[in-house]
């Protein structure tokens, strides 16, 4: 399909100069197939007609400079000539360009026959500046009209070789896409009853209960706290050698104190210190204590989180459950005693 691409060739030049220079160009592409574009119809000076200049060259595949001797019409704002803009334009866009120029034999003949209105008389010095500027790119020199063709010929199948052209093509070289759209449709079809599928699905694992999973999460974490153990004369203040005992004890022991939380200020307490820089730490290590700035100071303070004040309530509710399982047992104990005092007495 691309073999059958048709590309539109912006073509630039001066006018009056190159009527048919621009002539040949035009038959040149038409003959090998592809899509010529000018602004001929347009008088160089206005403004809105630079920027439908500028449209026609972003919407071309190449662009081709027929380069005279003359200069051309002046933009004000900039003081370049429309040619000079359009040729700039269409580099900055990265648009293969290429251009043929008039050679310096075939202009003076220009010359002879046609007089010196084809020499550019009011802006020599930028034209011999913009002259230089083309050659310094993709350009050939032509004599006559049959080299500006021939020019075009080598340079489009050139191009189409260097660069990736989109082109045109022909409507009914399009392969039919309903086969395709129809497969589209039903796959994103699919695709949102699988996505609704799986929302249900998460919804569902959401409203699941936690607490079994939790309670197994908690009781290794407390067997993780009873296998940490820390030294402290503070535990023992009697004994001059430092007694152990392990975090989960001294966790539960000072819950009051760690949930209100311990800074790092000035004169702090031994039992601060020791929570501070000895029991908080390792806490965090598991999730249980966070570290944060306190705003307006310059210290630190130490909090227990969310996961923290979690593992506090299971522990107390597992103390109350087991004190409640206790008292029971207990309680049926005295019963049966009691039961069985009486039975003797009654015999």
């Amino acid at each position: 399909m691309s073999n059958n691409k048709k590309y539109q060739i912006f073509i630039s030049s001066t006018y009056d100069d190159l009527r048919d220079e621009r002539q040949a160009a035009v038959e040149a592409i038409l003959k090998a197939g592809h899509i010529p574009a000018g602004m001929e119809l347009f008088t160089a000076g206005d403004e809105s007609q630079m920027e439908t200049i500028k449209r026609w060259i972003e919407s071309s595949d190449i662009y081709m400079l027929i380069l005279g001797g003359r200069y051309g019409s002046i933009e004000s704002k900039t003081s370049l000539s429309y040619i000079e803009l359009e040729y700039d334009y269409a580099v900055s866009l990265e648009k293969p360009v290429f251009a043929v120029v008039l050679s310096d034999k075939a202009l003076d003949l220009k010359v002879k026959n046609e007089g010196k209105g084809v020499l550019e008389m009011e802006h020599p010095q930028e034209y011999k500046l913009f002259r230089q500027k083309v050659l310094s790119k993709m350009c050939s020199f032509f004599d006559d009209c049959k080299d500006i063709k021939l020019a075009i010929h080598e340079s489009i199948p050139d191009i189409q070789l260097r660069h990736d052209l989109k082109g045109w093509i022909s409507a009914s070289e399009i392969p039919d896409t309903k086969a395709f759209l129809t497969e589209i449709n039903r796959l994103s079809e699919e695709n949102t009853r699988l996505s609704q599928e799986n929302e249900n699905l998460l919804k569902r694992l959401e409203q699941l209960p936690k607490s079994a999973k939790k309670r197994e999460d908690y009781d290794e974490l407390i067997e993780i706290l009873k296998s940490i153990e820390i030294e402290s004369v503070l535990f023992d203040e009697s004994q001059k050698v430092p007694a152990k005992l392990n975090l989960l004890n001294i966790f539960y022991a000072t819950r009051d104190h760690l949930i209100t939380g311990v800074s790092n200020q000035i004169m702090m307490s031994d039992g601060d210190k020791l929570l501070y820089f000895n029991v908080f730490p390792k806490l965090q290590v598991h999730g249980l204590a966070i570290n944060e700035r306190v705003p307006g100071v310059t210290w630190r303070r130490f909090t227990l989180t969310k996961e923290g004040l979690n593992l506090l309530s299971y522990i107390e509710k597992n103390q109350i459950l087991t004190s409640k399982s206790k008292a029971t047992e207990v309680s049926n104990k005295s019963m049966a005693r009691k039961s069985g005092s009486h039975s003797s007495k009654d015999s």
